[in-house]
């Protein structure tokens, strides 16, 4: 189970949230059951943070969300963090796509607080269907995962609507959402626009899947340009 969250900022904040998050909210709120699994800066809003965070189960995601909004240490300090949104419910809530498709990353390899930035370059795109539709899921699992994968890096995870009620209602999620999001990594974004044009020329995704994709999606996808924060450990 994850949680992909968009935050809007108030003017010239995000630096501000981004060293009290690194510094108070990774290890505290894994504490309770959670993993923090990626922080990032959007590079085509200087005012907007983007960050994703797991859960075993939506029971588990219950218990952790309870005891951390709950607790301590977001008493001392949250505060603090909501004096920097202006919004904070733009949170989409996924599951992977099967086992093999979820984000494989370990609290044990983050960096330590204070660790620069690392030079990386992470896209998220995110792909809309009609309600209640698969078809546009199998076409990118079956589909378009292939391509990527012969073509560039493999995507760090790939995720999918849950369906399942929010459990947790004082954080609100994006409800009537059926999406596929696939989250990949690259040494920086030429590396990323070489991909993306190896795929587009490629002869299955050329000629069968994008043309598919394109005839299922509900909206035009969106892809987010992002940039890891020093303890993200998607990067």
């Amino acid at each position: 189970m994850v949680e992909l969250r968009q935050y809007t900022l108030r003017p010239s904040r995000r630096d501000e949230l981004i060293e009290l998050f690194d510094r108070e909210f990774v290890e505290t709120q894994e504490a309770t059951g959670m993993v923090v699994l990626g922080q990032f800066r959007d590079l085509d809003d200087p005012d907007r943070f983007v960050w994703l965070r797991g859960f075993p189960d939506m029971t588990a995601r219950h218990h952790a969300l309870t005891a951390f909004y709950g607790g301590p240490v977001w008493a001392e300090h949250g505060p603090r963090a909501n004096a920097t949104m202006v919004d904070s419910d733009d949170v989409l809530l996924l599951r992977p796509v099967s086992a093999e498709h979820g984000p494989g990353v370990s609290p044990a390899e983050r960096p330590r607080d204070g660790a620069p930035a690392a030079d990386r370059f992470v896209s998220a795109t995110v792909w809309f269907f009609p309600q209640g539709r698969s078809e546009g899921l199998a076409l990118i699992r079956d589909g378009l995962l292939p391509v990527l994968r012969e073509t560039g890096p493999a995507p760090l995870a790939v995720l999918t609507t849950e369906t399942a009620s929010n459990t947790f209602t004082r954080l609100p999620v994006r409800t009537g959402e059926n999406v596929t999001v696939v989250l990949t990594a690259y040494p920086d974004e030429a590396a990323q626009r070489r991909h993306a044009a190896e795929v587009r020329a490629h002869p299955v995704a050329r000629d069968e899947v994008l043309p598919g994709i394109e005839r299922e999606r509900s909206g035009a996808p969106r892809v987010l340009r992002l940039a890891p924060t020093g303890r993200s450990l998607i990067r």
